[in-house]
C-alpha cells in the first residue's frame, strides 16, 4: 500500500493542471476573445516542451474543452496529451481561485480525486510576491490492474504554494514578467517534492511544475 500511495503522489505531481498528434508548428485559428486572469476560455490551448528538449521533439499540449461533470459538480475540462499520455483535468474557476477537483488518465483508466479540491491558485487579487496558500487534501486513486481488477489507494497530502517573487523569464514562446511560485507537496508516508512554476496573468503557466516550458499558444 505504501507503494500505491507513492504512485498516487507522483500522479498528482505529474499533473500538468491537446490535439495530441498535431505538430506544434501547424497553423491554427487564434482565439480573439478576452482572456481571463486565469485563462479558461473554451478553445484555448498551450503547447509545451521539457525545458532542455530540442524544438523538433514531440510536444505536449493542454487545451480547454469546456464544461463537464465531476462527481455531480460542474467543472471545466482541460485535456493534456502527448508522448503516450492523455489526461482530462476537472477544474473549478471562481472568485475563490482555481480548484482542481480531479483528473482521469484516459490510457491507464485511472481516476484521481481530491477531497477537498486542491487550491492551485488563489483569488487573483491575492496573487503577489510573498503570498502563501495551501491546505490538506485526501486523494483517492482508482486504477485498473493488468489483470483487469480495479485497485484503490488513498493518500493524505499537504501542499503549500508560495509566490517567491516576480522576474523576467525567457521561454521559446517569448519573454514574460512572471510570478515565480514554489510548490511543496508531502504525504502521510514521508514523501515530499518541491517544484517551481512560472505563471503569467492572462497567459497561464509558461513553466509548469514538471519543468515544461511554453513554446506556443493560440491567443
Amino acid at each position: 500500500m505504501k507503494r500505491l500511495a507513492l504512485l498516487a503522489l507522483l500522479a498528482l505531481l505529474g499533473a500538468c493542471a491537446p490535439q495530441a498528434n498535431t505538430p506544434a508548428n501547424e497553423p491554427f485559428a487564434r482565439v480573439q476573445e478576452p482572456v481571463a486572469f486565469y485563462p479558461h476560455t473554451i478553445g484555448l490551448y498551450w503547447v509545451y516542451l521539457p525545458q532542455n528538449d530540442p524544438p523538433n521533439y514531440p510536444p505536449f499540449r493542454l487545451s480547454v474543452l469546456g464544461p463537464g461533470q465531476w462527481d455531480g459538480e460542474v467543472a471545466t475540462q482541460m485535456r493534456f496529451s502527448g508522448r503516450g499520455q492523455e489526461r482530462i483535468y476537472y477544474r473549478r474557476f471562481s472568485e475563490a481561485g482555481v480548484e482542481l477537483l480531479g483528473f482521469k488518465e484516459q490510457i491507464t483508466l485511472t481516476k484521481v480525486s481530491y477531497d477537498p479540491p486542491m487550491l492551485e491558485y488563489p483569488p487573483e487579487d491575492l496573487l503577489r510576491p510573498g503570498y502563501r496558500w495551501g491546505g490538506r487534501s485526501t486523494t483517492q486513486s482508482v486504477f485498473q490492474l493488468p489483470s483487469g481488477n480495479m485497485e484503490q489507494a488513498t493518500l493524505i497530502i499537504d501542499y503549500t504554494y508560495e509566490v517567491k517573487g516576480m522576474s523576467r523569464v525567457e521561454v521559446p514562446a517569448g519573454i514574460f514578467e512572471a510570478y515565480t511560485i514554489e510548490l511543496t507537496v508531502s504525504d502521510d508516508h514521508g514523501n515530499s517534492l518541491v517544484q517551481e512554476i512560472w505563471f503569467v496573468p492572462h497567459v497561464g503557466e509558461v513553466r509548469t511544475r514538471e519543468g515544461l516550458v511554453l513554446i506556443e499558444t493560440n491567443f
